[in-house]
């Protein structure tokens, strides 16, 4: 709670923390408009595959680009502006970094990214969820042996989940159920960039002039999205997946409680203490009343059972907490999340800490690709929200077992079978080869058997 004051005491010392962002899109610049007015924190530099795009977004959350940018990172150590490099090694080496954010939604590039910054003693601030499904379990690993941070990141949806399941375990309470709300109806699995807009209610001339991609917000739409923050949250809380995957529940901030408690007890859940997500839609398309469609929440009740807890039970009525019919069950929400506005949280807490805003703890969960039509041997996967694949979310131990092919590395690989709709493919099923998101993935698997042998 005392973030800003350890952040302006290190700006009046002339020790700002130093950050290097990599990826200057909608998340990166949403950090960009921030950090330029957060003391404490000094941007020493962006990599971006395009210079003139890292120059542009600068200039759009209210820098003065042309001021601003340095003509070599020592200038930038030093604090004379912010140097733009296509070489994202070469930020993360740069003599003086501190923090390396992160933010360029490739699997591939962020296993590179990560194993660089832990090799280069630099603390790691992983927006790219998507690296962090892959093999995140074994990258928060390596950083930990190394005395550095892994963090999840501020603002988006993970960590705040993984904040209030911590906050509600810190109570003494157990935690029944986590996770966000979303759009969705059954039929969105198998939307495709072509559709997407149709279901967003937008003109494809409309998205296309306000630089939406259509792929990128499928990925929202047909649940890929959601499964791979479920699984993040997941790893990195101890909560456990569905068995069948996400079930995308109707329900309102004021139901939660109610329907978001175990099957015994009359809600949806398989046990206590899951990830799920709720939609803001009916199943016939009616909008939820009170719907959570921006927001995150958690279901908790005492950790004691019958009349031991009752005393806990009655503060929750008296305080106007929102609780099921019984009053067992009581349920918090957060209604929207500012996404890369809050990620300098995870960055002054990584560098003036020494702790991540949630980082994966195990392998619990997994986010499998399955088909969006029948597939025909010979078709090339275009991944996360494409016209092939959606992400299912599963158990870790089922999709070990089942040989899943990971969302992460189902793009750009051919098929060497056909694979029916609705079906999870499995490794066997593409011809793929040995590059880094696939050697890492495989790397964080021997992992986690390792560390289940260890554990028995």
């Amino acid at each position: 709670m005392n973030l800003a004051a350890k952040l302006r005491r290190r700006a009046a010392e002339g020790r700002s923390v130093r950050v290097g962002l990599i990826g200057a899109g909608k998340f990166g610049s949403m950090f960009l408009s921030q950090v330029r007015t957060t003391p404490g924190l000094h941007l020493m530099g962006i990599a971006d595959l395009s210079v003139a795009r890292a120059k542009a977004a600068l200039a759009a959350t209210g820098w003065d680009a042309e001021a601003a940018v340095a003509g070599s990172f020592e200038a930038a150590r030093k604090g004379g502006g912010v140097m733009l490099t296509e070489d994202s090694e070469a930020l993360i080496r740069a003599d003086g970094l501190d923090v390396v954010i992160d933010a360029t939604g490739s699997p591939a590039a962020g296993c590179r990214h990560a194993l660089l910054a832990a090799e280069n003693g630099r603390h790691m601030v992983m927006v790219n969820v998507e690296a962090d499904v892959l093999a995140g379990p074994y990258l928060a690993d390596a950083f930990a042996r190394a005395g550095l941070v892994y963090s999840l990141a501020y603002g988006d949806q993970p960590a705040l989940v993984c904040e209030m399941v911590d906050w509600a375990e810190a109570c003494g309470f157990r935690v029944v159920a986590a996770g966000k709300g979303t759009k969705y109806l059954p039929a969105y699995h198998a939307s495709t960039p072509d559709t997407v807009w149709d279901h967003y209610g937008l003109r494809a001339e409309e998205a296309e002039r306000a630089g939406m991609n259509a792929q990128m917000f499928n990925s929202f739409l047909d649940g890929t999205k959601s499964a791979i923050e479920m699984a993040a949250i997941a790893n990195a809380t101890g909560l456990k997946a569905p068995k069948e995957g996400l079930a995308f529940p109707p329900c309102g901030a004021h139901d939660l409680a109610q329907t978001l408690r175990p099957r015994a007890a009359g809600g949806v859940l398989e046990e206590a203490g899951m990830v799920e997500v709720v939609s803001s839609l009916e199943r016939d398309g009616r909008q939820v009343m009170n719907d959570l469609r921006w927001g995150v929440y958690v279901v908790f009740e005492p950790a004691d059972e019958g009349p031991r807890g009752d005393y806990a039970r009655r503060c929750f009525r008296e305080y106007g907490v929102s609780v099921d019919p019984s009053g067992r069950y009581a349920s918090l929400h957060r209604p929207s999340h500012l996404i890369g506005l809050e990620l300098g949280v995870s960055v002054a807490a990584a560098a003036l800490r020494g702790e991540a805003t949630g980082a994966p703890t195990g392998f619990r969960a997994d986010v499998a690709a399955c088909a969006k039509k029948p597939l025909r041997a010979g078709e090339t996967l275009d991944g996360e929200g494409g016209f092939t694949v959606w992400g299912k979310l599963m158990r870790a131990e089922d999709s070990l077992a089942r040989g899943a092919l990971p969302i992460g590395l189902a793009h750009g690989v051919r098929l060497v079978r056909d694979v029916a709709e609705g079906a999870v493919l499995g490794w066997d099923d593409v011809a793929i080869g040995d590059g880094i998101a696939v050697s890492t993935r495989r790397a964080m698997e021997r992992w986690a058997a390792g560390a289940a042998k260890a554990a028995e």
